[in-house]
């Protein structure tokens, strides 16, 4: 169970912070079909551009999405380095726990509850 980068990594906290709102998360998951305008982020949300832009500031802040600007027209991108490293961070986490709780299952087993006693104690304390 080895996870790499810092749990202290300010590239992580960014993430989360950006993930922890459902209307990042929503225009993140919209942008897994296709690139999207500031204008197509915003509109079913039915939110302004300039609260659109914040929220997509948000978002490349954290390194989750690349705008490209040409002219007026700002268009936006998922980029995923930021979720691989969130994942392997979860994934760490997600093996610590398993293996804990394989532990206490095994631990369970090894030690049956006589269930003819009343006082529920475990054969091995008799």
């Amino acid at each position: 169970m080895v996870y790499n980068p810092s749990p202290h990594a300010p590239t992580l906290d960014k993430t989360f912070h950006a993930l922890a709102d459902s209307t990042r998360r929503e225009m993140l998951r919209r942008l897994t079909v296709n690139t999207q305008t500031v204008g197509e982020l915003a509109e079913p949300f039915q939110m302004s551009l300039a609260a659109a832009s914040k929220h997509i500031r948000v978002l490349e802040d954290a390194g989750l999405v690349q705008r490209t600007i040409q002219g007026r027209t700002h268009t936006c991108r998922l980029a995923t380095g930021p979720l691989a490293d969130a994942t392997a961070w979860l994934r760490f986490y997600e093996q610590f726990w398993s293996d804990r709780l394989d532990a206490l299952e095994q631990a369970l087993l090894a030690d049956p509850i006589d269930t003819t006693n009343p006082t529920n104690e475990s054969k091995s304390d008799k």
